[in-house]
């Protein structure tokens, strides 16, 4: 469902796929080729939400704000695993916030970071570029490969195929994302 909120409604083109059960209230942006999945809020009530060009927000998650004091800004190339929380914080480009994390309030992800499943960044917290952070709270695990950066934007283009097939502008015969049979 797509809410106005004291008359501040959720902008987007025809190229976002909006889940059914998604749920997306007031002051809220959504890029181009961006989507959001079932189940997913994105309250932007007392404060404002952005979100760029290619970005997933996967089943379930919440993005919010802080009262007047914090929006929340997410980058291109974003991916936001199922159940994530995302909270007045900014996310830069080419991010990946796998299953279950929790960013909380005027934390800052540079771009070109993986933050790990079940991971907590908190409040005020800021990254550094190029590494998979882990834990809770959450703490520099390692250096990224290139291949592993790589993978962050390809997780970003995954998701824009998904969505365009679920928007019905791409069409297949099969399903191309699943098989039943297992490869020897």
């Amino acid at each position: 469902m797509i809410y106005e909120f004291l008359k501040k409604s959720p902008q987007f083109d025809d190229t976002v796929f909006v889940a059914p059960s998604a749920d997306i209230i007031g002051d809220v942006i959504l890029g181009s080729d961006s989507s959001v999945w079932f189940n997913t809020t994105i309250r932007g009530d007392v404060n404002y939400i952005r979100i760029g060009e290619r970005t997933n927000i996967q089943d379930n998650a919440s993005i919010h704000v802080m009262n007047q004091t914090g929006p929340t800004h997410i980058g291109d190339d974003v991916t936001i695993g199922h159940n994530a929380m995302v909270h007045g914080c900014t996310i830069h480009d080419r991010v990946l916030i796998g299953i279950h994390a929790t960013i909380l309030d005027e934390a800052v992800i540079p771009s070109d970071v993986i933050i790990a499943a079940g991971t907590l960044v908190p409040p005020g917290k800021t990254l550094e570029s190029g590494y998979l952070y882990m834990g809770s709270p959450a703490r520099k695990s390692r250096k990224l490969s290139d291949q592993e950066i790589a993978s962050i934007k390809q997780s970003a283009q995954n998701y824009v195929k998904y969505q365009r097939t679920y928007r019905q502008v791409d069409t297949y015969d099969e399903n191309p994302f699943y098989t039943s049979e297992k490869k020897v």
